[in-house]
């Protein structure tokens, strides 16, 4: 089985740039019941920017062949008297024609600062917001600040809310600490929850809490699974020996609340979330960066403890588009991902449960589009 077998359909996610933002990044992708592909992504001047950044929605209503021109239909509120830009956009299908988007707000009132504070690794104050559409994505209400207390702290978020079997939300986001905090960065992935669709959230866990603050479960990409299950599998690091470790996972079988020991999954990389296939295999599409860069795919049969490593299949190569900068300590393991020009992979299924891929990549670190995949599930499941 080739990669060109696995992959039905590939194409770009709007051919339409946002004016004066060439760097198209940090996607996400959902499907909406009557089949709207609805994706969001940044739009910025530069991959690093702070100010000059907005979040862009777009759809395609024929799987992809076309897309809407990108919209940015958020205004970034001010808070504590601090202009903001939306960073990132991540929708969840509702039902029907309802669609929720969550949205990640930074601080951009000093263009001068960089979004990491390489002297104390704290970050620019970050709030999480949402949004709701009645109409497929086509108009929103104003975003809503969500109070994350007791967590403080700037809290960027990894991805789509959840919406889970008995109805409550779950917004993932993990913890970083304020710009000029100089105390050790405490990090952790945490899932908070609102039985009122979005009005409170008193309740939240950490998923893999390290008490000896040496392992970082980053850009966690939780999944809801058919038993009702969630498995969440994570880009990980070893702060100590300032290496990334493989991918590692964790299950929760009681709706979030409480998660099993990580266990480490053999696969190296930064995930997307786990696809569930119609014979009760799992797909996981990562970016594996140990030698060149790579869009990779492997399968499991085993609830995702194993991934053989001759179900891998390599979707698309990077090799030609950049070359690590090592990353011995947190500060170059920042500079290194600020340098990727692709990466950040994220999935869904489509109606038909073909699971569908999107992520950024191009010629330059400044100059990235979105690119889709979509996985043929009749292969996959061979």
């Amino acid at each position: 089985m080739n990669a060109e077998s696995v992959i039905k359909a590939r194409g770009l996610v709007t051919t339409e740039a946002p004016a004066g933002y060439p760097s198209r990044a940090f996607p996400g992708i959902c499907v909406l019941p009557a089949g709207r592909w609805l994706c969001g992504f940044r739009g910025a001047v530069t991959k690093d920017a702070t100010d000059e950044q907005d979040v862009y929605l777009t759809w395609s209503d024929d799987e992809g062949a076309t897309w809407s021109a990108p919209a940015a239909p958020f205004q970034p509120p001010v808070i504590d008297g601090k202009e903001g830009r939306f960073r990132a956009a991540y929708c969840t299908a509702l039902g029907g024609d309802r669609v929720l988007a969550t949205l990640y707000w930074v601080d951009a009132s000093a263009p001068e600062l960089s979004f990491f504070n390489e002297e104390t690794e704290g970050l620019l104050d970050s709030r999480i917001f949402h949004s709701v559409s009645e109409d497929c994505g086509s108009t929103w209400s104003p975003p809503r600040l969500m109070d994350t207390a007791p967590y403080h702290q700037p809290t960027p978020i990894t991805g789509p809310t959840l919406v889970l079997p008995d109805g409550r939300w779950a917004c993932q986001f993990e913890l970083n600490k304020d710009y000029t905090d100089p105390k050790p960065w405490r990090h952790a992935s945490v899932l908070m929850f609102s039985k009122d669709q979005g009005c409170a959230w008193p309740e939240s866990v950490e998923v893999c809490p390290d008490p000896n603050n040496q392992t970082f479960y980053w850009d966690q990409r939780p999944s809801l699974l058919p038993d009702g299950s969630l498995l969440d599998v994570f880009w990980t690091y070893d702060r100590r020996h300032g290496a990334y470790l493989n991918i590692h996972a964790s299950r929760s079988v009681d709706g979030g609340r409480t998660w099993s020991s990580q266990w480490d999954t053999g696969v190296p990389g930064q995930p997307a979330p786990v696809v569930a296939l119609e014979d009760g295999a799992l797909a996981m599409v990562y970016m594996d960066r140990t030698a060149k860069p790579a869009l990779k795919l492997r399968l499991s049969r085993d609830g995702g403890r194993i991934w053989p490593q001759n179900t891998e299949q390599t979707l698309d190569d990077f090799g030609h588009l950049m070359n690590a900068v090592g990353h011995g300590t947190m500060q170059d393991a920042w500079a290194e991902m600020g340098a990727f020009a692709a990466g950040l992979p994220a999935t869904t299924r489509t109606p038909d449960g073909d699971p569908l891929v999107v992520y950024y990549a191009g010629p330059h670190t400044d100059r990235t589009d979105i690119h889709w995949i979509r996985l043929d599930r009749s292969v996959l499941k061979k």
